[in-house]
C-alpha cells in the first residue's frame, strides 16, 4: 500500500466518522488461549469492480456491503445478500475452491456469523493470514486494515461485539502492486483468500502478551555443570506487581516472578546440564512449559538448543552439523492448494524425510504455524524468510515499513520454536546502494529482536570469469551464514560444472540456498534432452560433485521438494502452469534426481 493509499484510507475514516480499532500484537501461542474457532463455511461473493467499497466511499450513508443490510420494506433497494451467497471453507484459498476464481486477482467479500455468551472477557479477533489486503468489519463497524499476506494480525473487538449473534465481514484483495512485499512478479501462485485460521480469543483486561525461553549459547556454558535459560515475559500493558509462575515439570522447576513497572519479567533459570536434553534432529526433545497468572494458564512445548558459527563451521549444540536441506513452498501434495494445517504439512515433511533431510528452507514467506510446529516435533531444522523477493521498491519508505512489519510478525510468532535456526531477509535481490540500505536496516532490526538465531539471505551470483565464481555482496557484513542461489546446468550449461570454481572470501559457513533444474515426471530420454528425468538426474550429479569442492560448505537446499503451481511456467505438455524443478512431482512421484540427492545426503550423515 503506497503513501497515497494510506492517506486516502485515513482521510476516508476521518470523513465518515468510522473509528478503526487499533491492531494489537497477536498473542504468543494463540492455540493455547481460550478461543472460539471461526473456521468453517463463510458466505462470499466476488466484487471485481469493488462496487461496495467505492459506493461506501462516495456515499457513507449507504453502508451496503459493510453492514450486511436487509430490505426493511418491499420497496427497499439492497443489491446484495450475503446469506443467499455460496459458501467457501476458511481457512482456504479461493483459487482451488471456485473454478471461476482460479486465476482471479481482485476483491472477494467474506461473511461469517458467530455467537458469543455473556462473558465479560476481553475479545481479540485473530487472523493467521489473509492474502493480501484485508479490511475487517465486525457488526458493520470497521475493526481495521492489514496489508501483508503471510503473517498473523489481531484486533481488540471488545467494543464491537455483543452478547448473542454477531457477524464479521472481510474485504480480501489479492491484487499485486509494485510497492508490495512481494512485488508484482514472483514465481509462485498468488493464492487469494483467508488462508489461515480465524479465532475469537477471550482474554482478561491484563494478559500475557508474549514470552521467551531460550538457552544461553557459550562455550563456557556448554562445558559447565549448569546451563542458563533466559526467560522474559511481557504483559499487554504496563502493570507492575503481577505474579507469574513458570513451571517446567520434567525439569522439576517451578518459580514465581513479579512484573516490573513496564509489565515485564527478565530473568534467568539455572538447570543442571545432566538433566537437560537438548533438541536436535536426532532427538527433537520438547518440554512442557506452563505459565500461570491468576486464572490465566498458558501451556506450550519448547525445545532448548544452541545454534552458532565458528569460522566456516555451523554448530548445533556446540557440534558441527551439515544441513541436508530442501526448499519447500506452502502448497499441498496431490491437490496443489495452499497448506493450512498440520495434516497438510505431514505429507511434505514425510517426503523430505525420505530424501534424508534434516533441514527445510521455508520459501519464500513465513509458513503457517501448524507446519512450523509439526516440523519441530519431527526434528527438522528450519530457515524462515520474508517475501522480499527479486526487485522490491527499495526507496519507498512504505514498502520498507511493510517488509519490516512482516519481519517483526514472523519473529514474534515463532521465536520460541527451536526448529528455526535462520531468519532470512530476502531472496535473489539485485545489487544496488538502495537495496543494501533497505536490507541492512532489516538485518539490524532482526538482530535487535532475536540475537539467538542466525541471519542470512539468498544471494544471487551473476556470471563467472574463466570458470571462477567469486561471491561479492555488501550484505556479507550483516549475515552470519553466506547463502546463495546458483543454477549451473539449467540457466548455464551443465558441462560447466566440472570446471567451475567458487571463491567465497568470507570466514563464514556457506549454504547453497538453491540449485536444480526442471523435469516432467515420467518423461524419459537422453541426459542431454531438457525436461527429461535423465537431464535433471545428470544435472544433480554434476552439481553435487561441484558443490563438494566448496570450502566451508555447511549445507544445501536444492530447489525444490515438489512441483508447484506458477503462472510463469506455461509450456504446454511440460509445465502446464507448474514449476517442474521438484524432486517429487505434485502427485508424489519420485524423479530420478531424488535418488541422486538421497544417496549424497546419506554420505553427509
Amino acid at each position: 500500500m503506497n503513501g497515497k493509499n494510506i492517506m486516502m484510507t485515513l482521510a476516508l475514516i476521518a470523513a465518515i466518522g468510522v473509528k478503526a480499532q487499533t491492531e494489537v500484537p497477536a498473542p504468543q501461542n494463540v492455540y493455547a488461549r481460550q478461543s472460539v474457532s471461526l473456521n468453517g463455511d463463510w458466505n462470499y461473493f466476488v466484487d471485481q469492480q469493488e462496487q461496495g467499497y467505492y459506493d461506501y466511499r462516495m456515499n457513507p450513508t449507504r453502508w451496503g456491503y459493510f453492514v450486511n443490510a436487509k430490505p426493511q420494506r418491499p420497496s427497499d433497494l439492497v443489491e446484495y445478500d450475503f446469506d443467499a451467497c455460496p459458501t467457501m471453507r476458511v481457512p482456504g484459498d479461493w483459487n482451488t475452491q471456485d473454478e471461476q476464481l482460479f486465476l482471479y486477482e481482485g476483491t472477494v467479500w467474506f461473511k461469517k456469523d458467530f455467537t458469543i455468551d455473556n462473558s465479560k472477557s476481553r475479545r481479540l479477533l485473530y487472523f493467521g493470514a489473509v492474502n493480501y489486503d484485508a479490511i475487517v468489519y465486525v457488526n458493520g463497524k470497521m475493526a481495521g486494515r492489514h496489508v501483508g499476506g503471510f503473517t498473523p494480525f489481531c484486533y481488540d473487538v471488545t467494543d464491537l461485539v455483543k452478547e448473542g449473534k454477531n457477524f464479521v465481514i472481510v474485504k480480501v484483495d489479492n491484487k499485486r502492486h509494485a510497492d508490495n512485499v512481494p512485488t508484482l512478479i514472483f514465481d509462485w501462485w498468488n493464492y487469494g483468500g483467508i488462508t489461515r485460521d480465524v479465532l475469537l480469543l477471550s482474554v482478561g483486561e491484563t494478559y500475557i502478551e508474549d514470552y521467551t525461553l531460550n538457552l544461553v549459547t557459550s562455550l563456557q556454558e556448554s562445558n559447565s555443570k549448569k546451563r542458563t535459560i533466559n526467560f522474559s515475559l511481557v504483559l499487554n500493558r504496563e502493570e507492575a506487581g503481577q505474579e507469574v509462575t513458570l513451571s517446567i515439570p520434567e525439569l522439576k522447576m517451578k518459580q514465581k516472578f513479579t512484573t516490573n513497572e513496564k509489565g515485564q519479567i527478565n530473568s534467568q533459570l539455572l538447570v543442571p546440564s545432566s538433566k537437560l536434553t537438548l533438541w536436535s534432529p536426532e532427538n527433537p526433545k520438547l518440554y512442557k512449559v506452563l505459565l500461570e497468572r491468576g486464572d490465566e494458564v498458558i501451556q506450550d512445548e519448547i525445545g532448548f538448543r544452541t545454534i552458532e558459527t565458528r569460522g566456516r563451521q555451523l554448530l548445533l549444540n556446540g557440534k558441527p552439523i551439515f544441513l541436508r536441506g530442501v526448499c519447500s513452498h506452502e502448497e499441498t501434495a496431490y491437490t496443489s492448494r495452499r497448506c493450512n494445517s498440520a495434516a497438510d504439512a505431514d505429507t511434505l515433511l514425510s517426503w523430505a524425510r525420505q530424501l534424508g533431510c534434516n533441514f527445510i528452507r521455508l520459501a519464500h514467506y513465513p509458513h503457517n504455524e501448524h507446519a512450523v510446529r509439526e516440523a519441530e516435533r519431527q526434528g527438522f531444522l528450519l530457515w524462515s524468510e520474508i517475501p522480499v523477493y527479486w526487485t522490491i521498491s527499495w526507496q519507498n519508505e512504505n514498502t520498507y515499513a511493510n517488509a519490516e512489519n512482516q519481519l517483526r510478525s514472523m519473529i514474534r510468532r515463532d521465536h520460541n520454536r527451536a526448529a528455526i535456526i535462520i531468519w532470512s531477509l530476502a531472496n535473489e535481490t539485485p545489487h544496488s546502494d538502495a537495496r543494501d540500505k533497505f536490507l541492512g536496516r532489516l538485518a539490524t532490526t532482526a538482530r535487535s529482536l532475536d540475537n539467538t538465531r542466525l541471519i542470512s539471505m539468498a544471494m544471487e551470483v551473476t556470471g563467472a570469469s574463466n570458470y571462477v565464481n567469486r561471491l561479492q555482496d555488501n550484505m556479507n557484513k550483516y549475515v552470519d551464514v553466506v547463502s546463495f542461489n546458483q543454477y549451473i546446468g539449467w540457466y548455464r550449461d551443465v558441462n560447466d560444472a566440472p570446471k567451475m570454481k567458487w571463491e567465497i572470501p568470507y570466514e563464514k559457513p556457506v549454504i547453497i540456498s538453491e540449485f536444480g533444474g526442471g523435469a516432467k515426471a515420467g518423461l524419459h530420454g537422453d541426459k542431454g534432452q531438457r525436461w527429461t528425468e535423465e537431464f535433471q538426474e545428470n544435472l544433480y550429479r554434476e552439481n553435487l560433485a561441484m558443490l563438494d569442492k566448496i570450502e566451508g560448505l555447511a549445507g544445501t537446499c536444492p530447489w525444490v521438494l515438489k512441483d508447484f503451481r506458477s503462472p510463469r511456467r506455461p509450456l504446454p505438455g511440460i509445465q502446464d502452469g507448474f514449476n517442474r524443478k521438484g524432486l517429487f512431482s505434485d502427485q508424489g512421484q519420485r524423479k530420478k534426481s531424488f535418488y541422486v540427492l538421497r544417496d549424497w545426503y546419506e554420505k553427509k550423515k
